[in-house]
């Protein structure tokens, strides 16, 4: 008989084309996944995947029964959503994507006030870029993703959860001719410093700016805000930083913040999920416990009011 664990390891397999990651993705040895492999062969009586030394090719047969596969465990997913709904809101797990440049600024809040209001839920986090984020939700390997908005895949549903402004930090020193300065001409008379391909965050730099040029793509592509706001201290550059990031990557003795006088670009904060999914009420909860955090940091003048 066909088992879920079969065609969740096939999936995998069929997926990453290699047998060590899908091993490791399902956290199994990479013998025990064969064995599993050949013997949902056996069972459908096809070949599923032609192996060719340390790589694979899905055969034919192998693509459409992978469809169907993911079809299944998508469905399997959904059904134990639905049951989960009847023990209350927010219990048992929910696996969270978030995005790096949110992720250090809202997630210990957002875990400590979980852990007071929803004692009995098991929120697990998973840090990484937007794109492979998206990816995960859709494949269901995360139920939610709290990334910028929109999201673009019709598959997924959003709500909205705050604004946050972006704010032009530069040296100290240099803070005074700013004041003088034409801000967006002045901008775009700076090294623009960003974060490295793939994030979001340097896409809505580059799109505010619209300096998406050469100059502006050999300017340093950084891992990390903390990396970019010690080059910024150093007098290397300058860059837009989220006001969410401002409190804790800002070193006021070094770096100034500066506001733009009206309209400010911004970017929209929200949490995404699966229209199929049956936990939407839970989305919705975590939503308005994310919104209520985020009243409750501006009230206080959270971040650093500039």
């Amino acid at each position: 008989m066909v088992t879920l664990r079969q065609l969740r390891y096939f999936e995998t397999l069929a997926r990453t084309k290699h047998f060590g990651m899908a091993a490791d993705q399902c956290a199994v040895t990479q013998p025990a996944l064969s064995m599993q492999i050949k013997e949902l062969e056996r069972e459908l009586g096809v070949e599923l995947v032609e192996r060719r030394g340390g790589t694979i090719a899905v055969t034919p047969a192998g693509q459409e029964i992978a469809a169907r596969a993911e079809a299944i465990l998508g469905q399997v997913r959904e059904l134990s959503d639905y049951a989960r709904q009847h023990q209350g809101v927010l219990t048992g797990s929910l696996r969270l994507g978030i995005i790096p440049s949110i992720a250090p600024y809202l997630l210990p809040e957002i875990l400590t006030e979980v852990t007071k209001r929803y004692p009995q839920l098991d929120l697990q986090i998973r840090e990484t870029q937007t794109s492979p984020l998206l990816e995960e939700l859709i494949r269901g390997e995360l139920d939610a993703v709290l990334v910028a908005l929109p999201v673009e895949p019709p598959q997924l549903e959003a709500m909205p959860l705050f604004e946050d402004r972006f704010l032009i930090a530069v040296q100290s020193q240099a803070a005074p001719d700013w004041s003088k300065s034409d801000l967006r001409t002045r901008i775009g008379q700076e090294r623009l410093l960003l974060l490295e391909e793939g994030h979001c965050l340097r896409d809505q730099a580059l799109q505010f700016c619209q300096i998406a040029n050469m100059q502006a793509r050999r300017a340093l592509g950084a891992a990390s805000l903390t990396t970019i706001m010690q080059m910024v201290a150093a007098g290397h550059g300058i860059t837009l930083l989220p006001e969410l990031c401002a409190r804790t990557e800002v070193d006021r003795k070094r770096v100034a913040l500066i506001a733009f006088p009206e309209e400010p670009p911004r970017r929209i904060v929200g949490l995404a999920w699966r229209r199929s999914s049956a936990r939407q009420s839970d989305f919705t909860a975590l939503g308005e416990l994310i919104k209520s955090l985020r009243r409750e940091a501006v009230g206080e003048g959270q971040p650093a009011n500039v």
